[in-house]
This record gives structure tokens, C-alpha cells and sequence, in this order.
């Protein structure tokens, strides 16, 4: 298949099938906590594929430029399905830390103060919320040029989330630093780097 050809079959997938293929892993997630398939500690392990998967769909969204920058590949149109996939993912890391983990409303607050990775958390949750409320096309139309210096919050909220894992990371462990790398490494290629000649 030519590159002409595979980028035609991208634009035909519907943003729908986007939706449901990316929240299913949610929905089942869930439904291994409740019945006992995610181990001694559901809510735990719950907390932690959420989050994990919100940090795999943000760099879904941020290598849709790269990838079709240096090899063609044109996902463009559906990075805004990736990225609303990586805020409703943080949703749910969030609502069962909130809900189901902590339960206590002081405790939550004094947690946020306290613990340096919940603060850098919760400090990238709050970049992502004006991104996620205006990513349509409504707020595109009346931001204009605005919409799209709004949406540069995306590189720090996802420096922040990946060095959220580092910091709750217990001892030193690969994997969140593997995020750390592949998110910076990401958003060194959105640079305006130069684009390699192809044959």
C-alpha cells in the first residue's frame, strides 16, 4: 500500500470508531476491578492503567506532527479524537484517586499540598482543561489565532504528567522515565526542525 493510499484510508475512518475503540480498554478496566481480575489492589492497579493509558493517547497526540513531517503518515484528523481520549482517561485516574482512593475532602486538598507528584499532577490537569473545553470547532472559529497559541499548553502538561510518573515511581524504575524521554523526545520533533529528503 503507497503512502497516497494509506493516508486516503485514515481520512475514512470515522472519529466515532476512534471513540469507542480508545474507551473500550476504560470500560473493561473497570469491569476487571469489580470483579476481582486486577489483583489484591484493584483500585490501585485502576488508578495506575488509567493514568498510564492517558500518558500512551498524549503521545498519540503529540506524534501526529512528527509522524507526518518525517514519514508522511497524515493522522491530522484525528488528533482531536487522541487528545479528548488522553483528558478522559485523566478524568478517570482522577475520579478514582478522588473517589475511591482518598475519599476524604480534606485529605485530598492536603495531599495536593503536600506530595510533590500529586501537585505536579493535579498542575497538569489543570493545563489540559481549557484545552479540552475548546477542542472544537466553535472555540477554533472565535479564537482564531489565540486557539492555537492556547494549545501550546499541551507541551508543558505533558512534561508535567510524564514527570508525575517519575516522581510517584517508588526507587528507581525504567518505565516512567521511558515516558519522560519518549514525550520530550516528541516535542523536540515538533520543532521546526527540517523535514529529510525522501528518494
Amino acid at each position: 500500500m503507497d503512502l497516497a493510499t494509506l493516508n486516503s484510508a485514515l481520512r475514512r475512518v470515522p472519529s466515532w470508531l476512534i471513540y469507542i475503540c480508545g474507551l473500550a480498554p476504560a470500560v473493561w478496566l473497570f469491569w476487571q476491578g469489580l470483579t476481582g481480575g486486577l489483583g489484591v489492589e484493584p483500585i490501585k492497579a485502576l488508578e495506575h492503567r488509567y493514568g498510564e493509558l492517558a500518558l500512551q493517547f498524549f503521545m498519540a497526540s503529540l506524534a501526529v506532527t512528527p509522524l507526518r513531517r518525517f514519514s508522511g503518515v497524515n493522522l491530522v484528523l484525528h488528533r482531536r479524537a487522541l487528545g479528548l481520549l488522553c483528558f478522559a482517561y485523566v478524568v478517570c485516574h482522577l475520579l478514582v484517586w478522588l473517589l475511591l482512593d482518598v475519599q476524604i475532602p480534606s485529605q485530598i486538598f492536603a495531599d495536593i499540598a503536600k506530595r510533590p507528584y500529586i501537585t505536579v499532577g493535579m498542575a497538569a490537569f489543570v493545563l489540559l482543561v481549557p484545552l479540552a473545553v475548546t477542542s472544537n470547532t466553535a472555540s477554533i472559529r472565535k479564537l482564531g489565532p489565540r486557539w492555537r497559541k492556547l494549545h501550546r499548553l499541551a507541551y508543558p502538561a505533558a512534561l508535567l504528567a510524564a514527570l508525575h510518573f517519575v516522581l510517584l515511581a517508588k526507587g528507581f524504575q525504567i518505565e516512567p522515565l521511558l515516558y519522560l524521554g519518549g514525550i520530550s523526545l516528541l516535542l523536540l520533533l515538533r520543532l521546526k526542525l527540517p523535514v529529510p529528503r525522501r528518494a
